[in-house]
């Protein structure tokens, strides 16, 4: 799978097996419309104003990661660890957060 910056469309970044570990990756701005990221390790990810519409992170590890201003509208992130994660901002229109794990940080 390949990754792009959602305004400037490079590449950032392409991954053979995107379940696998992304731990820290910078994911920044990426366009990850309807991408399957069901429990993956996403922790500190930065998913700094990506697009994950309609997004599948069903049960991922997404602690402490930035979802600052991120477009989550549709998303599925039921059972998901979202502790510690910076969601100022972000749009989470229609998202479906049951059993979600949730402590924001409120200071950036």
């Amino acid at each position: 799978m390949k990754i792009y910056n959602r305004f400037t469309k490079e590449l950032i970044i392409e991954v053979k097996d995107i379940k696998k570990d992304l731990y820290g990756a910078n994911l920044r701005e990426a366009n990850l419309y309807r991408v399957d990221l069901e429990g993956a390790d996403l922790f500190k990810v930065n998913l700094y104003k990506a697009n994950l519409f309609g997004a599948n992170l069903e049960g991922a590890y997404l602690e402490g990661a930035d979802l600052y201003r991120a477009d989550l509208r549709g998303a599925d992130l039921r059972g998901a660890d979202l502790r510690e994660v910076d969601l100022i901002g972000a749009d989470l229109e229609g998202a479906d957060l049951r059993g979600s794990d949730i402590i924001l940080r409120l200071i950036k």
